[in-house]
């Protein structure tokens, strides 16, 4: 008989710069409302879409036109993503955004709040600035804002953005997640064992739950 007291973990590969991680993350909190007897443990991990956009970001026209080659292309892409979030109660602002940003300081905000165990509230600030305010996540003040609207103290936040704590460590973190075969987010881990890819319906998720739970009552 296994333990089926430990919590299951369920990791969520993500970039905040990703709209389908925000969509995904409303259809993972469904899920766990659906199994709310059931000890959960999540944890936001990091992935980049795009590593290759300068620290200080890349103006947004510019980075439409060489991702999706034109208004166009951004368009048609975009209006799926507006109708699968309005499903979720997401009324994404994509015209308010003015920067594409590298997320990597985001990653590393991420990294520093699972310890304070506030990493799901530093996730959820950090897409609706991004999403919902047009914020700008390559600017330290206001990632530095927005870990303390979350509960993190914010002397301790600029200190570390101030630097390159944990740089390499999220780095390597996002290096693992592509030699494990992660190529496009959200991609949530369920408990080390089952991977269910893409912002998939709640119910997917809660069949990945379900399975393991099977196979530790066994």
């Amino acid at each position: 008989m296994n333990d089926t007291t430990q919590p299951i973990t369920i990791d969520v590969v993500s970039d905040v710069m990703c709209p389908w991680c925000l969509i995904g993350k409303r259809r993972l909190e469904q899920a766990l409302a659906q199994r709310k007897d059931v000890p959960i443990t999540v944890r936001w991990r990091p992935f980049q879409l795009d590593a290759t956009i300068p620290e200080e970001g890349m103006d947004r026209q510019e980075y439409l036109n060489r991702k999706f080659g034109g208004p166009e292309g951004a368009k048609s892409t975009y209006d799926r993503v507006r109708q699968a979030g309005a499903e979720e109660g997401i009324a994404f602002k994509f015209e308010d955004i003015k920067k594409s940003p590298n997320t990597i300081n985001a990653h590393r905000l991420l990294r520093w709040a699972d310890p304070m165990g506030v990493q799901n509230e530093v996730a959820e600030r950090l897409f609706a600035l991004y999403f919902l305010e047009g914020g700008d996540l390559t600017d330290k003040d206001v990632l530095a804002d927005n870990a303390e609207k979350a509960g993190m103290e914010r002397e301790v936040v600029e200190t570390l953005l101030a630097g390159d704590a944990d740089k390499e460590e999220v780095a390597q973190e996002i290096a693992t997640a592509a030699q494990m075969g992660v190529t496009g987010v959200p991609c949530f881990i369920i408990d080390g064992k089952y991977a269910v890819m893409g912002a998939q319906p709640a119910d997917v998720i809660v069949g990945a739950i379900d399975k393991i739970i099977e196979e530790r009552a066994a």
